[in-house]
């Protein structure tokens, strides 16, 4: 079965062999003292809270912990911009989920002009030390871009605005996705250019179908993350869905513009 057009019995049968696989990762995770760090980003309505909740679905609550951060404090922007973040880190034995993170100064802060250009700069300056140094004390970081176009994402957009169970999902910010959809693109490429590394590297996720999406990511964090005993058994994504960034993937077409 081709994992671009998973049917409804074999997705569920491949997301619970994968998320099988993930439990029997955390597990050794957890005995050995790994310290996992998952960052999600991407564009509004790409894919990030569903995907995450199929990641945790059946984790330890108390190894797992997904963070959203709210909006920081005025004492928290008085501070070094990465101190507010360090407080969520994984110790040993834990899993943490940015559902967003330090990267909203690399893509929604600049274009909806929360920070200064100067701010924006010294940020992109200052990300790979800090997530060398996260890599160097022993993290586990896996970061991952959800891509949608914009054909997708104004019909997902639409549906929070008129589906009440997806009411909660909406977002002041929503109405910009869309109206700065440019911008927005033109701050995901100089993001990506220029916090991609050897140490941290971005995986790029097509989402425009979020069954693949999650397949690809649930295989992709397996065979990153878990030792060969349990990767072996799962395939690699498909390179289709999901790829390690690249510079030729802003122009050929691999990200949405």
């Amino acid at each position: 079965m081709s994992e671009e057009t998973p049917t409804g019995a074999a997705y569920e049968q491949d997301l619970q062999r994968l998320q099988l696989a993930l439990v029997r990762y955390q597990q050794h995770a957890i005995a050995e003292g790994d310290k996992v760090l998952i960052i999600f980003e991407g564009r509004d309505a790409a894919g990030k809270d569903g995907s995450i909740q199929r990641i945790t679905e059946h984790l330890s609550t108390r190894a797992t912990r997904v963070i959203a951060p709210p909006k920081p404090s005025d004492r928290e922007r008085s501070q070094w911009f990465f101190q507010r973040y360090v407080q969520w880190l994984p110790a040993a034995g834990e899993t943490v989920i940015f559902n967003r993170s330090w990267y909203n100064r690399g893509g929604v802060e600049p274009v909806m002009g929360f920070c200064t250009e100067d701010e924006h700069e010294h940020f992109l300056r200052e990300v790979p030390a800090f997530e060398g140094m996260l890599v160097d004390s022993g993290v586990r970081l896996v970061k991952l871009w959800l891509d949608v176009s914009r054909k997708e994402q104004k019909k997902r957009l639409e549906e929070r605005r008129t589906d009440p169970l997806k009411v909660l999902k909406s977002s002041p910010l929503d109405e910009a996705a869309q109206s700065r959809f440019d911008d927005y693109t033109a701050a995901r490429d100089g993001m990506l250019r220029r916090t991609h590394s050897d140490e941290a590297p971005w995986t790029c996720v097509r989402s425009d179908q979020k069954k693949p999406a999650r397949l690809a990511i649930l295989r992709h964090l397996v065979r990153t993350l878990a030792p060969q005993a349990i990767a072996s058994e799962v395939e690699a994504p498909d390179p289709a869905v999901l790829f390690t960034f690249e510079l030729g993937a802003l122009s050929d077409g691999r990200l949405a513009r």
